[in-house]
């Protein structure tokens, strides 16, 4: 990249432009933006497994780095599908917000008994069922303050907390799920920058100015999805940190209604081979089973 101005594809959301802002900032040179409307954003109303699933927020931000509008692609980490796209490498990371999610307008322990709680992800829907088989889940998709809007139509919305934290939001009644115990999205609170791999100069800039720590996390959540062959519409999550040199992972599948979950915790000092193994371990004790179940959609009607 010879250009004085950088140019960065991010979609229009209030939170991604406060995202690709800050990977601007970071970056530390002058830099323009590149509005991109996804295929996520033009169609809020259907399930994300009916208009694609995995990348349905990222293949237009995607193709303005491709075709040359862009120099960078700015993604939320969690909406990416677990392959690469070709032609394009991820270079870098922001040091990562908080993983958690927040359920918003009550709490798992207070919800009245069929108390209705929206979101528009499987993972989210089949761990609140898991502990909580009474409550409804109803489908609810848009932007953060569009979702928190619902508020009164329903009795809760989960949100991710890196998300309220961005955008400085502060629920008057929220409840913060543990990681521990209500496992995040892969990539949950990372802000990836992609290059192309062509551009060499750039990407390693950037990974300069990365964080490694979110890097190394996320590179070995990033490679159970891949393993596990599972997108951002099913119920998979991870959440991984360091530890004494080592990230440490934890991964899960879940049946679409919670009464099912294969987990497992595994440590290395190489992110990739330990998100293979940790995958491959899942897989082998329930997961391929579980996955198997995504095509029939009676599993997850909402």
């Amino acid at each position: 990249m010879t250009n004085s101005v950088i140019k960065i594809a991010t979609r229009s959301s209030e939170l991604a432009l406060w995202q690709a802002n800050a990977v601007g900032r970071a970056l530390g040179q002058e830099y323009e933006l590149v509005h991109v409307i996804s295929s996520g954003d033009k169609d809020l109303s259907s399930p994300l497994t009916e208009i694609g699933g995995a990348g349905v927020f990222v293949k237009e931000v995607q193709l303005a780095l491709l075709d040359g509008r862009a120099d960078v692609a700015v993604h939320s980490a969690k909406d990416l599908p677990g392959e690469t796209t070709e032609g394009l490498l991820i270079a870098g990371y922001l040091p990562r917000g908080d993983a958690r999610d927040v359920l918003v307008g009550t709490t798992l322990t207070t919800a009245k008994r069929g108390a209705t709680i929206a979101t528009g992800s499987a993972r989210r829907r089949a761990l609140l069922l898991a502990k909580r088989p009474d409550l409804k889940i109803v489908q609810l998709r848009g932007n953060i303050r569009t979702r928190l809007a619902h508020l009164g139509e329903v009795d809760g919305v989960v949100i991710a907390k890196a998300a309220l934290d961005r955008l400085e939001i502060v629920p008057e009644l929220y409840e913060v799920f543990d990681p521990s115990d209500f496992c995040p999205q892969i990539g949950q609170g990372a802000i990836a920058i992609e290059t192309t791999t062509q551009d060499v100069e750039l990407a390693g800039r950037i990974y300069d100015r990365g964080d490694p720590e979110t890097f190394s996390c996320v590179t070995a959540e990033r490679a159970l999805l891949k393993r596990l062959g599972a997108g951002c519409s099913l119920p998979v999550g991870a959440y991984s940190y360091l530890d004494a040199g080592s990230v440490v992972l934890f991964g899960m599948v879940s049946s679409h209604d919670g009464t099912q979950i294969v987990s497992a915790t595994f440590r290395s000092a190489d992110p990739e081979k330990l998100g293979f193994e940790l995958g491959s371990f899942i897989l082998d004790n329930g997961g391929n089973g579980l996955l198997s179940t995504q095509s029939d959609k009676r599993d997850f009607d909402w």
